[in-house]
């Protein structure tokens, strides 16, 4: 993403750092530069590569950790509805630890193993609307008595059985369902699949997962409009009117000594400072009694001390391990849902591994990279299954999109973000913390993060021709038929009744996920109804994703397999038909993985909408 330039002439980046630069091309299809970029605002500080200073990397790791906060979090958040777990801030705050920890886990591997990208792995909403989905059936349904806080003993081993049996099967189908990843991934029919799925397919299947959680923020947002309408306020403040503002920092280096140097915190920061901010305000309130202290008054749940327990009552340490809610249970509905949610998140990692080369001075992926890529978040999906965080993990747009923002490419800096995230995990105190959010700061946050998560989908329509009757019918028929399908079944749960309670439960389960019935439909009608490559913008699709730079890294320095593992492939004639794995290359290429270089790299692609705003 290519800096602007401020009216005093400042170059747009999160850090000013002054090393030497890789080079990113000006133009592209032989396009005019905008006249306000010159100079060294469009070069990268580290390419891929490169390896910062310790201190550098530890500082951006931690940016890239907050960054990735508000999804992270998030998502334990709403699955503690379905799992009946409303009044037990302790066992959300074991969620938020396990979360934290698996996600530091699985970028390690992808970092390493995977599509050696600088990319941030974490929870995904493609596997959160299908998880709800499946607690939603009867069967699953939370009893009266846990919406009761009076009533619930959370400690007692009849609450637990609730809410663990519910994990229990979530963990299942999330393990189950993450194999066919794997298969995918590592067989190399991830091209297969991409074939046939076109911006008409990925549209509808996006916005909807922003779409169909308008419930969870509507009702996190309704405990006090006020504070939830503040929070929205401030992160579009610092989001959108503040972002080019920069804040004074007072730093040390040998050549300057102490100085100061002008940061872009709102630019890099927004979501955690307009939660931070709504969060002191509330507490602000609570220690004044500003919000009533009956529970059945509006306002109620915006008080701080709902949850004051929770941080006494939260180990310093805590240590998530696999199985730690008991053995997992399989069950055919869920598993099926939960196939909808990694295809679409497979679709979105492709994506997401292009923009990511664009920005880190990368050439494109090659295919065995995107195979890799593909089966190591497979096997992510596997050990967050495995750990019972109740979702998976996949590649975060967001971080993606911090990349152009502070001109660091480099990998190890990721590295040092799944290390501090694994940290996190550790600590339990940091879960319960996060656990005291109240619910309309929460809801205030959602507001903006699924309206962006919406709009992220949209914007795949800008590579179709979207002047053709035909694509406006495929996009418009697969966007209400996802509103509108999984609003009757949830409504008539009653209705599907085929005589076979294994086939009424997977119907259940698909038939209420928005996102499968819209990309559903979008996928049979795009390649079912006449109409070209051009038209469909399938053309368009691919040629964004093509290398039209001759002049950047070798693929075998970046993407080889590292600890002379690919040697190894490429000395055995059978290992070069893997598909995971690098075709023939020399020695020298990958003697070090982390020899800093000077690549030349790719613009910013055009969709990083996430990124931009989050």
């Amino acid at each position: 993403m290519a800096p602007e330039k401020d009216s005093n002439g400042v170059s747009n980046y999160a850090f000013t750092i002054e090393k030497r630069f890789c080079d990113l091309p000006d133009t592209k299809h032989g396009e005019e530069s905008d006249s306000s970029l010159h100079g060294d605002s469009n070069k990268l500080a580290y390419c891929v590569t490169d390896v910062p200073p310790w201190y550098l990397c530890i500082l951006l790791g931690i940016q890239h950790c907050l960054t990735a906060f508000g999804g992270i979090v998030a998502i334990p958040l709403i699955l503690s509805q379905g799992l009946c777990l409303h009044h037990d801030g302790l066992t959300q705050s074991r969620l938020i630890s396990t979360i934290f920890f698996v996600s530091g886990l699985c970028t390690l591997l992808q970092v390493t193993f995977g599509i050696r990208l600088p990319i941030l792995q974490g929870g995904t909403f493609t596997l959160l609307l299908p998880s709800m989905a499946m607690l939603s059936m009867p069967e699953w349904t939370c009893p009266a008595w846990t919406h009761n806080a009076s009533l619930v003993n959370t400690s007692s081993p009849e609450f637990m059985e609730v809410w663990q049996s519910r994990m229990r099967a979530l963990q299942g189908s999330i393990m189950v369902g993450s194999l066919f990843q794997v298969f995918i991934g590592f067989s190399g029919l991830i091209g297969l699949f991409m074939r046939f799925i076109g911006p008409l397919t990925i549209a509808p299947t996006i916005a909807l997962i922003g779409l169909s959680l308008f419930d969870s923020a509507g009702t996190s947002a309704g405990y006090h409009w006020g504070i939830s309408a503040m929070t929205t306020s401030l992160i579009i403040l610092f989001s959108q009117y503040l972002r080019h503002i920069p804040v004074p920092f007072p730093m040390y280096s040998k050549d300057k000594k102490l100085h100061t140097s002008r940061v872009y915190v709102f630019q890099i920061l927004p979501v955690l400072l307009g939660v931070s901010l709504s969060w002191l305000v509330c507490y602000i309130f609570t220690i004044y009694n500003v919000f009533p202290t009956d529970p059945d008054q509006y306002g109620y749940r915006a008080r701080t001390d709902l949850k004051g327990d929770v941080m006494s009552q939260a180990p310093w340490f805590t240590f998530p391990y696999p199985g730690q809610w008991g053995v997992p249970t399989v069950s055919l509905a869920g598993v099926v849902g939960i196939l909808a949610g990694v295809i679409s998140s497979m679709v979105e990692s492709v994506g997401d591994y292009h923009a990511c080369a664009r920005l880190s001075g990368a050439p494109p992926p090659p295919k065995h990279a995107i195979n890799r890529g593909i089966g190591i978040e497979g096997l992510g999906c596997l050990l967050a299954g495995a750990w019972g965080t109740g979702n998976g993990t996949t590649s975060y747009s967001e971080n993606v999109g911090a990349l152009g923002i502070t001109k660091v490419g480099s990998r190890m800096v990721i590295v040092a973000s799944g290390v501090l995230m694994v940290i996190m995990g550790l600590f339990g105190k940091v879960g319960a913390i996060f656990t005291t959010i109240p619910s309309p700061v929460v809801g205030g946050m959602f507001l903006v993060m699924f309206g962006v998560i919406s709009a992220a989908g949209v914007s795949n329509l800008q590579y179709a021709d979207m002047n053709s009757s035909r694509n406006i019918f495929i996009f418009g028929f697969s966007m209400f038929s996802g509103l509108v399908i999984p609003n009757w079944i949830l409504k008539n749960q009653k209705a599907i009744a085929t005589g076979v309670v294994e086939l009424d439960q997977v119907l259940q389960v698909l038939l209420t996920t928005s996102m499968f019935v819209g990309g559903f439909f979008g996928f049979i009608l795009d390649n079912t109804i006449p109409g070209s490559k051009h038209e469909r913008g399938i053309l368009a699709w691919n040629k964004a994703h093509e290398d039209d730079s001759s002049n950047t890294l070798e693929s075998g320095e970046v993407y080889n397999l590292p600890f002379g593992l690919s040697s190894y492939s490429s000395s055995s004639s059978w290992l070069r038909f893997v598909p995971f794995c690098p075709p023939g290359v020399s020695t020298s290429l990958e003697s070090d993985a982390l020899e800093p270089k000077r690549p030349l790299g790719h613009p910013e692609p055009p969709q990083l909408i996430i990124g931009v705003t989050l």
